[in-house]
């Protein structure tokens, strides 16, 4: 070897161990534990039953209802069942891999309790603890209450328009367009007790709930350069839509927009790295991202991709959001949710790591609202409500005819879970789109149970 051609040792050694370094980082973000896998029949399920959900899907498919889904389903422990159907791209016809992400919207939710609940085990927060704990400007709320008329009845109180909040005690919201004549009298009242992590976590708060007199009425639209911190202080101005813990109506962001900010504070961390770090990275959920990373979007419907790159700032025309809360902004697969729902069901400890201790998650999974569920529009009869979830309490009332004690919860953009404890079933459905398919395929796995 002649002497010119010894510098080029090192350099062909350092491309070598580059590429190397290059590679070896791609893999180890695939390298993940895995929940074991099983035939149905090991589990007390049936193949040949499970086998009608291809069959349903495809129907759907056919009919034009979905483009796809990704169904994914375990029971004691181990994976029966995780099958892609259907396309991913319409345009291109591509076909939907197993592997596809998904807008999760409020699939989010119980994500965040987990995060509150956690803090709850640590001490760092407990669930009766007054908002104003944490944030000051959470004392002394005020409640929007319809101005009753001359015959006595309540006036039209449903508003989707947005108004200013009055200051004086008593004022009428201003409507728009279709809405303006609908606009009732309000007068504004102290809350009748302090509004808690409770309250937020169970839906029972009236904090920026769909139709709500003080939603209504007090806008407060965040803005681009805004955050948590600097945004939740101010949704305190705005009246509730009725006393803490009088009702249970669903707040699609703003409730739980709180509770990030309250996790921000006991933890020290901004939540969604609070999230990434104590459930996404211990539960090995390599594919739920606030921010999908370019290279994976391929995983994803091209018309969502703008979406999907805004680092969980803005999701979906109808949360105003201009900040990562945890109330909705993940994007997952199914075999990472079902990561997530393995763990509940294993009573918060999954790949010999605990997120939870066993009696929180009982609590998570519960009924803690009596029968305030049963009464509200996101609930119904049968219906009970625990921290982030809907809880089966009869199941020849509830809608979905789970069985009793089953928990569950979904997404605007399509995705469905739904765990039931005594059977040691769980069941991930993603799609990007609404049907009843998810209700008729819960019917086939229910009937595919033989043990």
């Amino acid at each position: 070897m002649g002497v010119n051609a010894m510098p080029k040792l090192p350099i062909i050694v350092a491309c070598f161990l580059v590429v190397s370094c290059s590679t070896v980082t791609q893999q180890s973000r695939y390298e993940v534990q895995e929940i074991p896998r099983a035939t149905p029949e090991e589990v007390g399920m049936s193949s040949e039953a499970l086998e009608k959900i291809g069959e349903l899907a495809q129907q759907y498919i056919d009919e034009g209802r979905v483009p796809g889904v990704v169904v994914g389903i375990s029971r004691r422990n181990k994976v029966v069942y995780l099958e892609a159907h259907g396309i991913l791209e319409e345009e291109t016809q591509e076909p939907m891999p197993e592997d596809a992400i998904f807008i999760m919207a409020s699939s989010t939710k119980p994500v965040i309790g987990v995060a509150a609940l956690i803090l709850v085990d640590e001490g760092l927060i407990s669930l009766q603890d007054p908002i104003s704990k944490y944030i000051p400007e959470y004392e002394n709320l005020q409640v929007a209450v319809p101005v009753k008329s001359a015959t006595g009845a309540k006036k039209k109180s449903r508003l989707k328009a947005k108004g200013k909040v009055k200051a004086q005690a008593k004022g009428k919201a201003k409507g728009k367009g279709k809405n303006k004549e609908k606009s009732p009298e309000y007068r504004l009242e102290p809350a009748n007790q302090p509004l808690t992590i409770h309250h937020l976590l169970t839906h029972t708060a009236g904090v920026g709930t769909r139709g709500g007199l003080g939603t209504a009425i007090g806008g407060y639209s965040a803005k681009p350069e805004d955050t948590l911190a600097s945004w939740v202080p101010k949704l305190a101005a705005r009246p509730l839509d009725f006393h803490p813990g009088s009702r249970r109506a669903y707040s699609p962001g703003d409730g739980l927009k709180v509770v990030g900010r309250v996790i921000e504070i006991a933890s020290g961390m901004l939540v969604n790295k609070f999230i990434q770090s104590r459930i996404l990275d211990p539960l090995d959920m390599k594919d739920t991202y606030f921010a999908v990373p370019e290279d994976e979007l391929h995983r994803m419907p091209s018309r969502f991709h703008s979406k999907a790159k805004g680092d969980g700032k803005v999701f979906g025309a109808k949360d105003s959001s201009a900040f990562v809360s945890g109330a909705g902004g993940l994007f997952s697969t199914t075999r990472d949710y079902l990561r997530f729902q393995q763990m509940l069901v294993n009573k918060g400890t999954l790949f010999g790591r605990q997120i939870l201790k066993p009696e929180t998650v009982a609590m998570m999974t519960s009924n803690q609202v009596g029968d305030l569920a049963t009464k509200a529009a996101k609930g119904g009869p049968g219906f009970g409500a625990g921290y982030t979830t809907g809880i089966t309490l009869d199941q020849k009332k509830a809608r979905g005819g789970h069985i009793d004690g089953t928990f569950s919860w979904g997404g605007a953009a399509g995705t469905v879970s739904w765990t039931t404890p005594s059977e040691e079933l769980t069941v991930v459905y993603m799609v990007q789109g609404r049907s009843d398919l998810q209700d008729k395929i819960a019917e086939v796995i229910r009937d595919s149970m033989i043990d």
